[in-house]
């Protein structure tokens, strides 16, 4: 068992509650913001001895998540469409004046950052801002992926027996069948809360089903990003967080779930 793991889970989840509980949507976009430029910069890192990817194209894009709030609700999504040409647009117009110095491959992969990780982290502002009681829903994306990685994790240490897939050799089918359980028994708690405590009439049975899609699509970003590292050959995106590897490593279940789950929280 990972102590260091645990102890620092417990430092950092409730820093992480008050900015979220407590700050305004200018200061969560700002951290967002700070989150995505973090995360960018360990994914080309890991990227570098492959190619070299135009990192200062997905800072600035990262940049842009702090001022999503200035954009009319109604144009959110619109925005992130814009991204995609506008990004291929400069990748391009650089490569061209590289004299080939740049390539196709740091083109890809350059975007690929910008598109797995700032325009999936851009919904976590329009979930909180564009979606009715989206600060209180927005939680079902957290809790569920990290009630998954957790159950999976002590599932997993403790009655894990059958190996999942060689992506990532520690991954066992128990521990993916617990955590989509602890994603049930967390999301099915939080539903209480909100039923109870803020009037709200959210059903069970939705729930149950939305905790299962997003347990399975947290397990499948966790993986994806296993497959990254796998290809890069590196252990964690950095080591920042002291048990946990990278910030990357901390939230690539989330990043995964956030777009998806903006389509299934509009259904509350």
């Amino acid at each position: 068992m990972n102590i260091k793991k645990i102890l620092w889970g417990l430092v950092l989840f409730p820093i992480f509650t008050i900015i979220m509980v407590f700050g305004n949507k200018y200061v969560i976009d700002v951290c967002i913001s700070i989150i995505a430029i973090m995360c960018l910069h360990e994914f080309y890192k890991a990227f570098r001895k492959k190619a070299k990817p135009i990192e200062w194209v997905g800072y600035i894009m990262a940049v842009l998540i702090a001022f999503i709030h200035v954009i009319p609700s109604n144009l959110s999504l619109m925005t992130i469409g814009i991204i995609i040409p506008v990004s291929i647009l400069i990748l391009f117009v650089r490569v061209i004046i590289s004299n080939l110095k740049l390539n196709v491959v740091d083109v890809a992969i350059t975007f690929f950052g910008i598109c797995y990780i700032v325009m999936f982290l851009l919904f976590a502002p329009i979930i909180r801002e564009n979606i009715e009681n989206g600060n209180i829903l927005i939680w079902y994306v957290f809790l569920g992926s990290w009630g998954t990685d957790v159950f999976a994790y002590f599932v997993g240490a403790n009655l894990g027996k059958h190996k999942f897939t060689k992506v990532s050799p520690n991954k066992t089918i128990e521990g993916c069948i617990g955590g989509i359980i602890g994603a049930i028994i967390m999301l099915l708690g939080y539903t209480v809360a909100c039923n109870n405590l803020w009037g709200m009439n959210i059903s069970y049975l939705y729930v149950i089903l939305i905790s299962v899609v997003i347990s399975v699509i947290s397990q499948i970003g966790d993986l994806a990003a296993s497959s990254i590292k796998r290809y890069c050959e590196i252990k964690d995106y950095s080591n920042l967080i002291p048990g946990h590897g990278g910030m990357l490593d901390r939230i690539d279940s989330v990043i995964f779930v956030l777009p998806f789950a903006y389509f299934l929280l509009r259904l509350i």
